[in-house]
């Protein structure tokens, strides 16, 4: 008989998936050695399918089937982790897309899902290598395919997808002597485990059907961290993208240049990349060229692969502009990463300074806006050897001042992560900067040379001297709350900008006290807090 697909049954599924890629992360951890030996195949999988299952979780109990896998498939292309789980996302999001939902699906349309899933599987990686989860979606649909034609005129999908599975399953064995790597330790491929556990627990929904374990490992060890190539790229990187569908092949094209174990899955402008690079920052400015990558996650492999032994303690890092800058972090007791306009941070150099610390805790403060998602995809990697790692989103140099004014050794991690995020968010901020060419601005056109003030990371006062504006951005800034107002000259800064500003609090606000100091930061004359 024809098989029947409704919304119940989708929902059943999605939680077996689920239950039985945890019952089995752990053995899949295990098994993980290609492409890199960072044992996290089984994780990414359950992961993966869990953001699916969260996705329609949300969703109300009466959402007709096709808005229920729209929002699965969605989910896990959003929730995707890992080079196997952006494959498993696609062979799912492909499977379900020609699918009649509406009707009986027959032995035929079960066949079709399967190749179909295949080729966009094979179709989204950038380098197919045999002997991994690809070939096992091959052999799933040729299995399907000689089952649909031994069937031809019965409507029996479910004999169908039996197939497909044992073929699944045979393919699986075969894996180590596709693979040298997989035959040395004694393996089976990771990624093609967890596909055939999700076909598993699909065909004992199905048919009820509990199959043979799979032998997925043969009595040769294998040690975590083995065979990690040193000549291989050091990082991966992972995110999402918003981009219009013809953008990606000259992304696929870019980042094929950078790296290998290339995927980049997805469609109607929402896309999962994943790639392994060496050059952390030309992936992310690959996909910053498509279109709009968010969700950015980078893992250094090395410290993946070595668990180092941490000592006890909290450190404070503090990205920084200027020497007098970073010299006031380090007399609070942070590192100091500095940067320049000609010389910005690397997401590479963040995952180091993160890496190094040798702490049991680690908080961050970006102290600039373009820099904070790059440090939380870089903690993220930190959290997976232990770190306890927090990073306070401040957007400016005098926002991250105030944070490492209230930080106290002695208090407990997420009390001081509190205090200085509380800290931090109410500081208001400003800065004055000198307009190096003509345009257009929020509050109007500029010329070279004109003073122009900056409120909350916008353009906000145009002016002809530097003090003049100053006054004009410090009372956009302060409130009848306001105590203290904090002000850090750059290089080359006149101190009569400092005595105006002085001046003027002494005659409008002489309950607000006045805090100077020498940044040295280029290009920003002025950088000013208020709190």
């Amino acid at each position: 008989m024809a098989l029947a697909l409704n919304a119940a049954a989708f929902r059943a599924w999605t939680q077996l998936c689920v239950e039985a890629l945890s019952a089995s992360r752990a053995e899949i951890d295990a098994l993980n050695i290609f492409p890199v030996p960072d044992s996290d195949t089984g994780t990414n999988a359950f992961l993966t399918f869990a953001a699916g299952l969260e996705a329609i979780d949300s969703l109300a109990v009466d959402t007709p089937l096709p808005e229920l896998i729209r929002g699965y498939t969605d989910g896990l292309l959003m929730g995707a982790k890992g080079n196997s789980g952006v494959i498993l996302s696609q062979l799912v999001r492909a499977c379900f897309r020609d699918l009649p939902i509406d009707a009986g699906i027959g032995p035929d349309d079960v066949a079709h899902s399967f190749a179909v899933a295949a080729d966009a599987a094979y179709d989204s990686v950038g380098q197919p290598v045999e002997g991994t989860i690809l070939s096992v979606a091959r052999a799933a649909a040729v299995g399907a395919a000689a089952a649909a034609g031994a069937h031809d005129g019965l409507d029996d999908g479910r004999s169908v997808f039996n197939a497909a599975s044992d073929a699944a399953r045979d393919a699986l064995e075969r894996t180590p002597q596709q693979m040298e790597r997989l035959a040395r330790a004694g393996v089976v491929d990771a990624g093609g485990r967890a596909l055939v556990v999700v076909l598993d627990a699909t065909g004992q929904l199905l048919t009820g059907r509990r199959p043979e374990p799979v032998r997925a490992k043969l009595p040769v060890p294998i040690m975590v961290g083995d065979d990690l190539d040193p000549e291989g790229p050091s990082y991966e990187v992972m995110y999402l993208l918003e981009a219009d569908d013809d953008r990606i092949v000259d992304l696929r094209a870019a980042l094929g240049l950078l790296g290998d174990s290339l995927v980049v899955v997805g469609d109607d402008r929402l896309w999962n990349v994943h790639v392994h690079v060496d050059d952390v920052g030309a992936a992310i400015e690959a996909g910053i060229t498509a279109g709009r990558p968010y969700r950015i996650a980078v893992t250094h492999f090395a410290d993946q692969t070595a668990r180092r032994p941490r000592q006890e303690g909290r450190v404070l890092v503090a990205a920084t502009t200027g020497d007098g800058l970073a010299e006031l972090c380090r007399e609070c007791g942070a590192v100091a990463l500095e940067f320049t306009r000609d010389d910005p941070l690397t997401a590479a150099q963040m995952a180091a300074a993160l890496s190094v610390t040798g702490a049991d805790e680690v908080i961050v403060l970006p102290n600039n806006p373009r820099y904070v998602r790059q440090f939380e995809a870089a903690a993220q990697a930190a959290r997976r050897d232990g770190i306890r790692i927090a990073v306070i989103p401040t957007q400016a140099q005098v926002q991250g001042l105030a944070a490492l004014a209230v930080h106290d050794m002695g208090l407990e991690f997420d009390e001081v992560v509190v205090a200085m995020s509380s800290a931090a968010a109410h500081t208001q901020h400003g800065a004055v900067t000198i307009a190096t060419e003509p345009g257009m601005t929020m509050v109007g056109p500029c010329q070279v040379g004109d003073a122009l003030g900056v409120v909350a990371g916008d353009f906000a006062v145009i002016g002809t001297e530097v003090a003049d504006v100053a006054v004009q951005v410090l009372e956009r800034l302060m409130s009848p709350a306001t105590e203290m107002v904090t002000v850090v000259l750059g290089e080359g800064g006149d101190a009569s900008v400092e005595q105006h500003l002085h001046a003027h609090l002494r005659e409008h606000r002489p309950d607000v006290d006045l805090v100077v100091y020498s940044g040295g930061q280029e290009n920003y004359p002025l950088f000013l807090a208020v709190e």
